[in-house]
C-alpha cells in the first residue's frame, strides 16, 4: 500500500500505486511559468502606436480629463454625424485616443456610448480606411479589462469581425483577427461564443496563406487563445481541427509563430491520453523535442511544456517521444540558467521515471541521475521538488539495480536533507521515496546496513523528529517508518553494502535476484 495519498496523488490515472498512478497531471502549478502580469499580457494586446510628436507627450492626469473629455464630445457629434468625411475623422480621432501608450480612456469611450456606431461602421463604412479605424479602435477597447472586453462583445461585434476576416483589405483582415484574439483571451466563455460563432474556418484559412509575419503572428496567437484555458478546456473536436496548421506553423521561421504554435500545442496536451494521442497522431511531436535545442527561451519554454504534457500520458504515448531522441536534450535543460526551465525539465523526466523500467533505464543511460542530484542540492526549491519527485518514482518502479544506480550517485544526502522542508507535500514524497528504499534494502537482506547509514547521516533523528509534525499525514508516514524498519531488529542478510570513496551507500547485486530483476 502506497505511503503518499494525498489530493495531488488522487488526480492522476489510479491504478494502486503504478505507473498511471506515478505520472502528475498538470493542476495548480499550471500558472508557474507565466506569473500574472505576463500572462494578462500574452491573453490581450493592445495595438499601441509610439509617437514623440508633442501630442503624445505625457500629461497631467488633469489635463488628460479636459482633453478627453472635450475629445469625446467632438467624437461623439462626428460619429452621429451624417458626412461620411466628419464619420471617418471622427473615428480616427477615437481610435488614435485608444492609440497613446499611456492611460488610454477606455472607460470614457464605453459610457460616451461610442462602441456601437463602431461596430456599425465595421459593416457600414464609406471605405476600407474607415472600417480599419474602427476595427482598430474596438481592438483596443476590447484589450481592456473583462467588462471592457464584454461591451465590445454586447455590442455585437464578434460576427461582423469574424466576416472582416475574409476582406481583401489585409490591413483589415488582419485588425478583426487581433480584435477576435482579444476576445477569445478573455476566458472559456468568450472563447466558445467565438469558436461557436464560426471564426476557425476563416482564420485557419489565413494560416494557410502567404501573408506577412507580423501578420501571421496574429494568427498564431489567436489560434493559441482559442485552445487555451482548462475551466473548462475548450471542445476538443472543435480545436482539434487546428492541428493540420499548428503541424504547419512550427516549420515558420518566425520566432513568435514558432512560441505561439508550441503553446496552443501545451493546451491541447494538457488532458485526456485521447487528447495527447490526437495530438501525436498529427505528427508534430518529432519537432517539437527538435525545438528543445532552440537557443530562444520564447520558443523553447512552451515547446518543453507541451512535450512535458505528452509525456503525462500512457507508457506508449512516452516511448513515442523518447523514441525521437528526447533523452539527449535533457543535460542542457536540467542546467539552463533559466530555473524555471530546470523545473519543468525535472517535472517532465518524472513522468518518465513513473513509466516502465525500459523508460527508467533510459533516464539512467542519458546520464541524468546526477543531474537531478545537483538539482536537488543547488536547484530554487520548485526545481528541487521536481527533481526529488523524479527520484522517488525512480524507486517505486525501478529494478534493484536502477536504485542501486542512484544511490551510488548519493542521491540519499539531497534526499535526507530536503526533510526539514517546510512543504508537507515535499516531505510525504521524501518518506514515500525513503520507504521505497528501505523495504528493497529488508528484501535484499541489506536493511541493518542501510539503517546504520541513515543513522550516521542524522536523518534518523529527522525522521523522528516527523512524528511531531503539524501535518497528520507525515506524523503517520514518520511513525510508520520508524515502526516498520526502526522499530526492532532486523535479521542481517548475507548481502553486505559496500560505501565507495565519496562515502556514498550502495547496494551489491545479491546472488538470489532473479534474472527479471527483482520485483516489488
Amino acid at each position: 500500500m502506497p505511503l503518499l495519498q494525498d489530493d495531488r496523488l488522487k488526480t492522476y490515472k489510479n491504478k494502486g500505486r503504478d505507473a498511471d498512478e506515478m505520472r502528475r497531471r498538470r493542476n495548480e502549478t499550471s500558472v508557474e511559468l507565466r506569473k500574472a502580469k505576463k500572462e494578462e499580457s500574452l491573453l490581450k494586446r493592445r495595438n499601441v502606436v509610439l509617437s514623440d510628436t508633442e501630442e503624445d507627450a505625457p500629461t497631467s492626469p488633469v489635463q488628460d480629463l479636459s482633453k478627453n473629455t472635450l475629445l469625446i464630445q467632438n467624437i461623439v457629434a462626428g460619429i452621429q454625424s451624417e458626412d461620411p468625411k466628419t464619420q471617418y475623422e471622427a473615428t480616427q480621432t477615437c481610435r488614435k485616443m485608444l492609440s497613446r501608450e499611456r492611460n488610454p480612456p477606455i472607460d470614457d469611450v464605453i459610457t460616451a456610448g461610442v462602441i456601437p456606431r463602431l461596430v456599425f461602421f465595421l459593416q457600414n463604412a464609406q471605405s476600407n480606411e474607415h472600417q480599419f479605424e474602427a476595427a482598430w479602435a474596438l481592438t483596443n477597447i476590447a484589450s481592456g479589462t473583462s467588462n471592457q472586453t464584454k461591451a465590445v462583445v454586447k455590442a455585437g461585434a464578434v460576427p461582423h469581425f469574424i466576416q472582416l476576416l475574409s476582406s481583401k483589405d489585409l490591413a483589415v483582415s488582419e485588425q478583426a483577427v487581433w480584435a477576435l484574439g482579444n476576445i477569445a483571451g478573455d476566458g472559456p466563455a468568450l472563447r466558445d461564443y467565438v469558436t461557436e460563432t464560426g471564426i476557425l474556418q476563416p482564420l485557419l484559412q489565413l494560416a494557410s496563406s502567404d501573408v506577412p509575419a507580423g501578420f501571421m503572428r496574429n494568427v498564431t496567437w489567436t489560434i493559441s487563445n482559442l485552445c487555451r484555458n482548462k475551466d473548462p478546456p475548450p471542445k476538443f473536436e472543435v480545436v482539434s481541427s487546428c492541428l493540420p496548421t499548428l503541424r504547419s506553423l512550427l516549420n515558420h521561421n518566425d520566432r513568435e509563430v514558432l512560441a505561439d504554435t508550441c503553446w496552443a500545442l501545451s493546451y491541447l496536451t494538457d488532458g485526456t491520453n485521447e487528447k495527447i494521442q490526437a495530438v501525436i497522431d498529427s505528427g508534430v511531436a518529432p519537432r517539437l523535442v527538435e525545438l528543445l535545442g532552440s537557443n530562444e527561451p520564447s520558443v523553447l519554454t512552451p515547446a518543453l511544456r507541451a512535450i512535458g504534457n505528452i509525456v503525462t500520458g500512457d507508457d506508449t504515448q512516452t516511448q513515442t517521444v523518447l523514441d525521437t531522441g528526447l533523452m539527449q536534450v535533457f543535460p542542457c535543460l536540467l542546467t539552463h540558467p533559466k530555473s524555471s526551465l530546470q523545473k519543468e525539465a525535472a517535472w517532465t523526466i518524472s513522468n518518465i521515471t513513473a513509466g516502465n523500467r525500459t523508460q527508467i533505464q533510459a533516464v539512467v543511460d542519458a546520464g541524468l541521475v546526477p543531474y537531478l542530484v545537483d538539482l536537488m542540492c543547488r536547484g530554487d526549491f520548485k526545481s528541487q521538488k521536481e527533481a526529488v519527485w523524479a527520484i522517488t518514482n525512480l524507486t517505486s518502479g525501478g529494478s534493484v539495480q536502477q536504485v542501486g544506480y542512484c544511490l551510488e550517485h548519493n542521491c540519499l544526502a539531497p534526499l535526507c536533507a530536503l526533510l526539514s522542508a517546510k512543504d508537507a507535500k515535499i516531505v510525504l514524497v521524501i518518506l514515500d521515496a525513503l520507504s521505497n528504499i528501505l523495504a528493497m534494502a529488508r528484501s535484499q537482506g541489506q536493511l541493518d546496513a542501510l539503517c546504520q547509514h541513515l543513522e550516521e547521516m542524522g536523518t534518523v533523528d529527522k525522521i523522528e523528529q516527523l512524528q511531531e509534525h503539524e501535518n497528520q499525514q507525515v506524523y503517520n508516514v514518520a511513525q510508520k517508518i520508524i515502526d516498520d524498519f526502526f522499530g526492532a531488529e532486523d535479521e542481517v542478510g548475507e548481502m553486505v553494502p559496500t560505501v565507495s570513496e565519496n562515502n556514498t551507500f550502495q547496494f551489491n547485486e545479491p546472488q538470489n535476484i532473479p534474472s527479471g530483476g527483482f520485483e516489488f
